[in-house]
């Protein structure tokens, strides 16, 4: 079986950071474009807890499905079963720069959230006791500073 593209990048070279993991280009010439938002280093650094992980994917996803100039452009938004980041799918030709400061303010949402998690009740989410929201908060501001106030093209560009 071939080996998809996201298993052939070096893990043990990868940082913290916003990268095009894939474009897809639909029949007509629209483009969808999948980001891997990677918030910690692979195999180098605790990954998210699962708890954490679930209550980002609640907050960022109600923030960016409400987001005044991206909502109509969001089509995913979900964490990596390596708890190291997230995918997110947006409508568009992109590039990591073009969301760079959506992104900023993603974490910065996330990072200063109070309030009751979004769809966190037993009606509304299979796992609905998974959440842990001053963890995500911890996490959200630990990327935030980390990697998207001062990111770099390093942080952009998958390592060859």
């Amino acid at each position: 079986m071939k080996k998809i593209a996201s298993f052939t990048i070096d893990h043990t070279r990868l940082l913290q950071g916003v990268y095009v993991s894939r474009k897809d280009y639909l029949p007509g010439g629209n483009a969808i474009t999948t980001f891997d938002i990677r918030m910690k280093l692979p195999n180098r650094e605790p990954a998210v807890g699962h708890s954490a992980l679930h209550t980002i994917e609640h907050l960022a996803a109600t923030f960016l499905r409400n987001h005044p100039q991206w909502s109509e452009k969001i089509v995913y938004w979900g964490p990596m079963g390596c708890c190291t980041g997230n995918y997110l799918i947006v409508q568009g030709d992109l590039e990591p720069m073009d969301i760079v400061p959506l992104m900023r303010e993603t974490f910065e949402f996330i990072a200063t959230f109070d309030g009751e998690i979004p769809g966190a009740t037993e009606h509304d989410c299979g796992n609905y006791l998974l959440n842990n929201l001053p963890m995500a908060r911890w996490e959200a501001r630990k990327y935030l500073d980390e990697v998207l106030l001062c990111i770099k093209p390093e942080n952009m560009k998958y390592p060859e």
